[in-house]
């Protein structure tokens, strides 16, 4: 079976690569408002000193500000690492309702 890789067209003709900043830009979501699908028990997250779900979500929803774990559900790419990651099982993570949630544009 043929490797597949996604192109895009250079300035000079060439087809080139596509980077992952390329790929995540064309993932689309829908954000289900009023029923996110990630919450953080900030009780729980403010023993947490690692905060490993910042460091090891692909797509970069975890922030911390004044040093509280901050996250934007509408980039998540339903991976479920952070939850896996969270050591104090401070993330509660469930996919999103139908219709609602990530959807990938270029396989």
């Amino acid at each position: 079976m043929p490797n597949e890789t996604t192109t895009t067209e250079s300035t000079t003709g060439d087809a080139a690569p596509l980077t992952l900043d390329d790929k995540l830009y064309l993932v689309k979501f829908k954000v289900d408002e009023g029923n996110p699908h990630i919450k953080i028990d900030e009780a729980k997250c403010a023993e947490c000193k690692e905060h490993f779900c910042v460091r090891c979500c692909p797509a970069g929803c975890y922030t911390v500000e004044d040093g509280k774990v901050k996250i934007s559900v509408d980039g998540c790419m339903e991976c479920g690492t952070c939850s896996i990651a969270c050591e104090s099982n401070a993330i509660e993570w469930k996919y999103p309702r139908g219709g609602f949630g990530v959807t990938f544009t270029n396989g």
